[in-house]
C-alpha cells in the first residue's frame, strides 16, 4: 500500500523506520536540492503531520553524501525572473518555518555533508538538531547576495548568541558538526557512522514518551521564536527585495561559474 505522503508530497521521500516515526529522506539531485516542488512540498508537510494521529515524531535526513545543499539553480532562476514566483516562494518561505515550529509533533534532524539554505531551515529548527562530525553547514544567503532570511534571523542568536550568529551570517564562513556543537548551534554532535542510528534512537525515545507533555513542552519553549516574529519577517522581506537587485543574479552566476562573485550594488545610499 502507497504512502499517503509519498502521493501528497510527491517531490519527498519517506520511510518508516519505527512505531510512530516518520523519516523524510530529501533524496534529490545537487546534494539533495531543494527545487521549485519540493519547497512547495517542505511548506505544506508539516500542517498534514501536525493532525495524523498516526506520526509521533519527524526524523529528517539527507541522502547520499550530504544533508541538501539548499535551493536549486532552477528555483533561484524562478526567483529572480518572475514577481508572482518570488512572492509565492516567499510565502512558501514563511510556511516552512513558522510550520515545523508550530508542528506539535518533535522533530529530529541528522545532519551530515553540506547543509546549505531551505534545508538547513528544517536541520536548524529542528527540536533535536545532531550532526555528523564531518557536516559542513553554512548559511550562504549574503555569498548569494541576498540577506540572511529564511530560519537565520530567527533563531541563529537564540542558539549560539549574537557574536557568532552576525560572525557566520555575514561571512558565510562553515561550521563543521564539531564547530556547530561546540558553539551551541545544534543539540549534539557524534561520529559519521552514529548519525543516523543516534537520530533513530532519539526519535523512538520520544515516540515512546509521554506525548502531551512532551508536545506541550515543545510548544511552550517555541514562544522563543513567536516573539521574534517580527524579526522573522523583516530578514525574509529583505532576503526577496535581495533577489530583485543585481547582487542576486551575480551572486547566481558566480555558484554557476564556481568562482567568486563580483557584487556592485546597492550603494551605500540605496542601502537601508
Amino acid at each position: 500500500m502507497a504512502d499517503p505522503y509519498a502521493e501528497r508530497f510527491p517531490s519527498l521521500r519517506f520511510e518508516r523506520p519505527a512505531p510512530g516515526v516518520l523519516h523524510l529522506v530529501l533524496d534529490a539531485p545537487g546534494i539533495n536540492a531543494v527545487g521549485i516542488d519540493a519547497h512547495r512540498d517542505l511548506a505544506a508537510l508539516w500542517r498534514a503531520v501536525d493532525v495524523d494521529p498516526e506520526v509521533r515524531v519527524v526524523l529528517v535526513s539527507g541522502a547520499g553524501r550530504g544533508f541538501s545543499a539548499g535551493g536549486s539553480f532552477e528555483l533561484i532562476e524562478a526567483i529572480l525572473g518572475s514577481w508572482a514566483v518570488r512572492t509565492r516562494v516567499l510565502r512558501e518561505a514563511r510556511d516552512l518555518v513558522w510550520g515545523v515550529i508550530d508542528c506539535s509533533k518533535p522533530v529530529v534532524s541528522a545532519i551530515h555533508g553540506p547543509a546549505v539554505g531551505a534545508g538547513l531551515v528544517v536541520a536548524l529548527l529542528a527540536d533535536v538538531s545532531i550532526a555528523a562530525r564531518s557536516a559542513r553547514i553554512i548559511d550562504g544567503h549574503t555569498r548569494l547576495g541576498v540577506a540572511a532570511g529564511d530560519h537565520a534571523a530567527l533563531c541563529w542568536p537564540l542558539l549560539c548568541g549574537m557574536a557568532k550568529a552576525k560572525y557566520h551570517l555575514l561571512t558565510c564562513e562553515p561550521l563543521t558538526g564539531e564547530d556547530a556543537e561546540r558553539i551551541g548551534l545544534v543539540s549534539r554532535c557524534v561520529d559519521d557512522e552514529a548519525l543516523l542510528p543516534t537520530a533513530l534512537e532519539v526519535a523512538g525515545t520520544l515516540a515512546a514518551g509521554a506525548q502531551s507533555a512532551i508536545r506541550w513542552t515543545k510548544h511552550t519553549l517555541n514562544h522563543w521564536y513567536r516573539m521574534l516574529g517580527p524579526v522573522f519577517d523583516a530578514s525574509l522581506a529583505y532576503e526577496f527585495h535581495g533577489f530583485g537587485g543585481p547582487d542576486a543574479a551575480e551572486g547566481l552566476a558566480a555558484h554557476r561559474a564556481k568562482r567568486a562573485p563580483r557584487f556592485t550594488g546597492p550603494t551605500s545610499e540605496d542601502a537601508p
